[in-house]
C-alpha cells in the first residue's frame, strides 16, 4: 500500500492514507510502518499532527517543523479545522440528516474500544446527512465536531447503524471498515488563506 502526497509547501503536507496503514509508529516492531515514517524518510522534519485510524482511510495534515506543528495542533484543539468523511453504514438510517450527542470514554478492559459512559465521558458529536441510501445499507456524509478516539465508528454503532466492516463495533466482516476521511478545510496558519483538499471514497 501506498500513501498519495496531494499536497506540500514550505510549511505542511496533506496525504491520502490507505486504509490498513498506520498514522504512527505502534510499539511493537512490526508495527513501525506508518505515515509519518515514510514521510520522514523523504521531509525529515515532517511531524504528526493528528491521527486517523487505521482501518480509515484519507486525509491528514502533518507539519514541517515543531513551530507549524503547534500551530496546526492548536487549530484542531480549537475546532477550526473542517474534517468531513464518508461512511456506508449497515441498516437504513432514518430521517435525512441529525446529530449523534454521546460522551464518549476509553472502555480500558478492551482497549482499544471505546463506549458511552454518561457518567464520565467526554462530550462528543457527530453531523451526519444521507448522501444514498440502498437495500440494507445507507452512504453518509459526516463531520464529527469533537474529535474523540473511535468517534465516528462508536456514535454510528450505538444508534444501531455500525460502519460497513467495522467487526470491532458490531459489523458484519468486510474486505475493510467503509469510513473514508473526504475533506480537509482550514485557514492556512502561514498566511491565513482559506485552503481545502478532497480526496473520493474508494468505496
Amino acid at each position: 500500500m501506498s500513501i498519495d502526497l496531494i499536497h506540500a509547501d514550505a510549511h505542511l503536507l496533506i496525504v491520502d492514507k490507505p486504509a490498513g496503514l498506520l498514522s504512527v509508529p505502534g510499539r511493537l516492531p512490526e508495527n513501525r510502518d506508518c505515515v509519518v515514517s515514510r514521510l520522514q524518510a523523504i521531509h525529515p522534519d515532517a511531524l504528526t499532527v493528528h491521527r486517523l485510524d487505521q482501518v480509515t482511510s484519507g486525509l491528514m495534515v502533518h507539519a514541517i517543523g515543531k513551530d507549524m506543528q503547534r500551530a496546526l495542533a492548536g487549530m484542531f484543539e480549537r475546532r477550526e479545522v473542517c474534517k468531513d468523511y464518508v461512511a456506508v453504514v449497515e441498516g437504513e438510517i432514518e430521517g435525512d440528516a441529525g446529530e449523534i450527542a454521546l460522551p464518549l470514554i476509553c472502555d480500558w478492559p478492551n482497549r482499544p474500544k471505546q463506549k458511552v459512559d454518561h457518567e464520565v465521558g467526554k462530550p462528543s458529536l457527530t453531523r451526519w446527512r444521507v448522501l444514498e441510501r440502498h437495500a440494507g445499507s445507507t452512504r453518509l456524509a459526516l463531520q464529527p465536531v469533537t474529535g474523540r478516539s473511535h468517534q465516528l465508528r462508536l456514535h454510528l454503532a450505538s444508534i444501531g447503524h455500525p460502519i460497513q466492516g467495522d467487526t470491532l463495533y458490531g459489523a458484519e466482516p468486510r474486505a475493510r471498515v467503509l469510513l473514508h476521511a473526504s475533506r480537509l478545510a482550514f485557514l492556512h496558519p502561514a498566511n491565513g488563506n482559506p485552503v481545502a483538499f478532497e480526496s473520493r471514497p474508494p468505496f
